[in-house]
Parts: C-alpha cells; structure tokens; sequence
C-alpha cells in the first residue's frame, strides 16, 4: 500500500506538523476542516508544504518517525529545498 509523508505549516517558518497517510487528497482536507488531529487545528497548520511518496506504508511510517526526530531547522531546510516559497501544495495535485 502507498504512504504518503507530508508537511504541514501554519505559515512560512511556522509551527510545522509531520504526518503520515494512505491518502494525502483525503487527509489535508481533513486537517484544513480541522479534523483528524488536534495538533493541527489548535495551531491552524493546514499549508501542505512538504511530501513525499512512498511505495510501502511501513517505509513511509519509518521516515514520518525519523523526521519528527530531526531538529526543527533541518525540517525548515528540507521544506525549502523542494519548496522555497512555502506554497500550498494541494493547489499544485492533479487527484
């Protein structure tokens, strides 16, 4: 089963939130109504601005553990390697 790894931000530079998902079109909706988790609506980190596809879930499960461990300024740097402006990504998928 494919997973899904992805970042969301409140704005740029802010209160970052990682997750993981089977399917990313159904859950950053979820967060945007502030479903699903509380983190995400008590701190309105909704901007999908990272992600990363993986074949196996068990793969994408491993790498979400190993990001939330990172230190904050590497996230920063990965976000905006692939993403430097900090767009909302969902705009950009074609589902």
């Amino acid at each position: 089963m494919t997973g899904y790894v992805y970042m969301t931000a409140s704005q740029i530079r802010g209160t970052i939130y990682i997750g993981v998902t089977n399917d990313l079109a159904r859950r950053i909706p979820e967060h945007k109504a502030g479903e699903g988790s509380r983190f995400t609506g008590r701190y309105g980190v909704q901007r999908l601005v990272w992600y990363e596809e993986h074949f196996d879930m068990r793969d994408a499960i491993q790498r979400e553990k190993s990001l939330k461990r990172w230190q904050r300024q590497w996230k920063i740097e990965l976000i905006e390697k692939a993403n430097p402006e900090w767009h909302e990504l969902m705009r950009g998928l074609a589902w």
